[in-house]
């Protein structure tokens, strides 16, 4: 920061800034929450107007915290390539000298703020292994698209690869979150062997469901709640046409459909199924398709 013009009176300057490495020892009118004013520390003295009490200094590990928090507040509301060091530091209440102790540079926080945001997003694939299957699935992909909704543009510009800031390092991160949820739902399928099939259904649908909240997010056409129903009944029937080509896992799906509830994401879909078959037109040329070919 450029220094002023001094004038005749030597208390007129800017004091002066230091930094301690073993906590955050930023002081000056522009220490932000770490360091606070002369004036805010003399008024937790007892003086001061209004007595008010001095701005705690942060420790080397809080301020770290601090900057990647906010750091990633500002990535997930603007896509990384419109975020500046000075925009992390305004809002920090920090010196731009002051990110730059901690990070060297915008590349490094954005990084590891995707990182903290990769494992809140793979947490949220985590899900007690009880009751329906299909329930299990609609809380999980509910908070799924909770994360999605509030950090749209920064993971919109990344997933779409159109981000200047994507690297080695974020793809690495993204690909971790992937692998995380596609173990998760493999875990909840609980079959002893997963074939390559159903390997390749549950990523194929994971994929899915990154393009359809991606498109959702660019034009909202549907409730979040309607495209929550809407991804895991897909899963469903996915997985069904998966067992469909598997007499194995056909047996597994046996028990399956028998934990379900009528009213869940599973029975509404067999009951709209149902009803799609039974449309006149629709039934007959469905039982043509099943009947067996002729020689």
């Amino acid at each position: 920061m450029a220094s002023r013009t001094p004038s005749a009176s030597p208390t007129s300057a800017r004091p002066r800034r230091s930094t301690d490495r073993s906590s955050d020892r930023t002081t000056g009118p522009d220490a932000g929450p770490a360091g606070g004013t002369g004036a805010a520390k003399a008024a937790g003295k007892g003086g001061g107007k209004g007595g008010e009490k001095p701005r705690r200094r942060l420790s080397v590990d809080e301020r770290r915290e601090q900057l990647i928090a906010v750091a990633l507040e500002l990535f997930s509301r603007r896509p990384p390539e419109e975020v500046s060091i000075d925009d992390i530091a305004a809002a920090a209440g920090a010196s731009r000298p002051l990110v730059y102790h901690y990070f060297p540079g915008k590349q490094a926080l954005y990084e590891e703020s995707l990182r903290r945001a990769g494992r809140e997003l793979a947490g949220r694939f985590e899900e007690p292994h009880e009751g329906p299957l299909s329930d299990r699935l609609h809380r999980v992909m509910g908070r799924y698209l909770d994360f999605v909704q509030s950090h749209g543009p920064g993971f919109a510009a990344l997933l779409r690869g159109g981000s200047v800031a994507a690297s080695a390092g974020t793809s690495a991160v993204i690909d971790d979150v992937r692998q995380a949820a596609a173990d998760q739902i493999l875990a909840h399928l609980a079959l002893p062997s997963p074939s390559p099939g159903v390997r390749l259904t549950v990523r194929a649908w994971i994929a899915n469901a990154e393009i359809t909240s991606l498109e959702w997010l660019a034009e909202r056409s549907v409730p979040l709640e309607e495209l929550q129903l809407h991804l895991v009944q897909e899963f469903v029937a996915s997985l069904t046409l998966t067992a469909a080509r598997e007499p194995a896992l056909a047996a597994e799906f046996a028990g399956f459909f028998a934990g379900e509830r009528p009213d869940g994401p599973a029975g509404r879909l067999v009951r709209d199924l149902a009803g799609l078959f039974a449309v006149p037109g629709i039934a007959d040329a469905v039982a043509a398709l099943a009947a067996e070919p002729s020689d």
